[in-house]
C-alpha cells in the first residue's frame, strides 16, 4: 500500500509539473466525489462492522465445515454475499477455515461470493447504476460463486 500511496504522489507531482491547472482541477473533482460518497461509504463501514461483530470465526467454521454437507456451500454463499472483506482478511481467513477442514470447494464459494456479490454495498451500487443493474449483476455473480463451487466439487472429487 505504501508503494502505491508513494506512485501516486510521484504521479500526480509530475502531472502538477506538467499542466498543474488540469490536476489542480482533477484533485478537486476527486475530492469533491470523495465527499459525496463519504456518508453512504460510512455508513456501509458501519453495517459492515456490525455485522463481522457478530460472525466469528467459530460461527463461519460450524456452518462451514465437513460436517455441514451441502449446507457449507449454501452457508458460504450467504455468508460470502452479505460480508465484505477486504482480499488482504479474506484469503488469510480462507486459509485458516482451510486448516480447520473446510473444504476447497466450500472456500472458493465463500471466497467468490465474498469478492463478486455486495448486498451491503447494494445502496452505492443502486445510487450510481440503478437498482436494475445492481440486482442483475449481484444476481450473476452469485449463480457465478454456486458455477465455481460446483466446477470444484467435480475437481476435487476426481482428483
Amino acid at each position: 500500500m505504501l508503494t502505491m500511496i508513494i506512485i501516486s504522489a510521484a504521479l500526480t507531482f509530475i502531472s502538477l509539473i506538467v499542466d498543474s491547472k488540469k490536476t489542480i482541477k482533477g484533485v478537486k473533482n476527486g475530492l469533491i466525489q470523495f465527499f459525496k460518497i463519504l456518508p453512504t461509504i460510512l455508513t456501509v463501514i458501519i453495517i459492515i462492522s456490525v455485522v463481522l461483530h457478530f460472525v466469528s470465526k467459530e460461527l463461519l467454521i460450524e456452518y462451514l465445515g465437513e460436517n455441514a454437507g451441502w449446507e457449507a456451500y449454501i452457508s458460504a454463499a450467504i455468508l460470502g454475499s452479505v460480508s465484505l472483506l477486504p482480499g488482504f482478511i479474506a484469503y488469510p481467513l480462507a486459509g485458516i477455515l482451510v486448516k480447520t477442514g473446510v473444504s476447497y470447494a466450500v472456500i472458493a464459494v465463500f471466497i467468490t461470493t465474498l469478492m463478486m456479490v455486495g448486498v451491503l454495498t447494494i445502496p452505492i451500487e443502486a445510487k450510481y447504476f440503478g437498482m436494475k443493474v445492481t440486482f442483475i449483476r449481484n444476481a450473476l455473480s452469485f449463480i457465478g460463486a454456486v458455477i465455481v463451487g460446483a466446477a470444484m466439487v467435480l475437481v476435487y472429487t476426481v482428483i
